[in-house]
């Protein structure tokens, strides 16, 4: 299936550079546009007319001027600036090139590039109707992390885990994190070592035969969500952990929206996010490229 066009969203920040490097090595891998996108919440100048002709100026100026020292001029050129909240803006933009993925850069520090920070990243990930991919640095994608709960999430999760992997020809891991049977006052503790097993039964009959791709090493850990996903990425030096948004098993809640904002808050690396209602027909690969997904021998 022939990839769609990539939405960057970028500010006068080192990280909003990295974003449009990454995103734009992905769109040539991947033989499709990208389209950088800058949101301001700056009011037009009394005198400007529709469309604010010297507020978008200015604000290309800026962006130029603070990102041209590492974007190549030609990738600059197709730069556009809209007025409003930049989750707003991004879905928008995302409707009208009919994308298939928004980019963000992460981990901002800087005063004047604070849109792209962790709350418009969450902000985006909740309201995206496609998946979101939050770039650390722009690392080459190696190793694939994808943390899964047994629930309708797992299987767009799955398939743009594969996708993924398949467009970097990276390794693929599939990680599930059993999260401890919660406590409640006046209610009996029901037994641990059953609550363990219905979860891996679940998984072995509803998640895991979700992955196509040859060669996955499967995984279930006990533990806390956000901790043990963060420990695991550490551990595998993943270059990418995909997580779905939303998530809630039958047998208990995992990644919900705490973990996902946990998740981006903490980046041990590049995240893809992707919403549990995503169309297959946006993340779901061909079976000729899953023959790409690497398989390696541990060392």
């Amino acid at each position: 299936m022939s990839w769609k066009p990539i939405v960057v969203g970028v500010d006068v920040s080192p990280e909003a550079a990295d974003a449009a490097l990454f995103a734009v090595a992905a769109a040539e891998r991947a033989e499709t546009s990208y389209h950088l996108v800058h949101a301001t919440s700056e009011h037009a100048s009394r005198g400007d007319s529709y469309p604010y002709t010297r507020l978008y100026d200015e604000a290309s100026a800026q962006l130029g001027a603070a990102l041209g020292k590492r974007v190549p001029k030609q990738v600059l050129e197709g730069l556009t600036v809209h007025r409003g909240k930049p989750a707003a803006v991004l879905n928008e933009a995302v409707a009208a090139h009919g994308a298939e993925l928004v980019v963000l850069g992460g981990k901002h520090h800087t005063t004047i590039g604070r849109w792209l920070g962790g709350s418009t990243s969450v902000a985006v990930a909740r309201t995206a109707s496609v998946p979101v991919l939050v770039t650390v640095g722009a690392p080459a994608i190696r190793r694939v992390l994808l943390a899964l709960d047994p629930s309708a999430a797992a299987r767009p999760a799955v398939a743009a885990a594969e996708r993924y992997a398949a467009l970097f020809g990276a390794r693929l891991r599939a990680l599930s994190v059993v999260e401890p049977p919660a406590v409640l006052p006046e209610v009996p503790q029901q037994d641990t070592t059953d609550y363990y097993r219905r979860w891996e039964e679940t998984l072995a009959r509803d998640v895991w035969p979700l992955i196509r791709a040859p060669g996955v090493d499967t995984l279930v850990r006990h533990g806390t969500a956000l901790l043990t996903i963060l420990s695991e990425a550490a551990a595998w030096s993943a270059d990418l952990v995909v997580v779905a948004t939303h998530g809630k098993g039958p047998v208990e809640r995992m990644l919900v929206g705490s973990v996902t904002e946990g998740l981006i808050n903490h980046l041990p690396t590049s995240l893809l996010v992707v919403p549990a209602g995503a169309g297959a027909a946006l993340v779901e690969p061909d079976a000729t490229e899953l023959i790409t997904v690497k398989h390696e021998e541990e060392t």
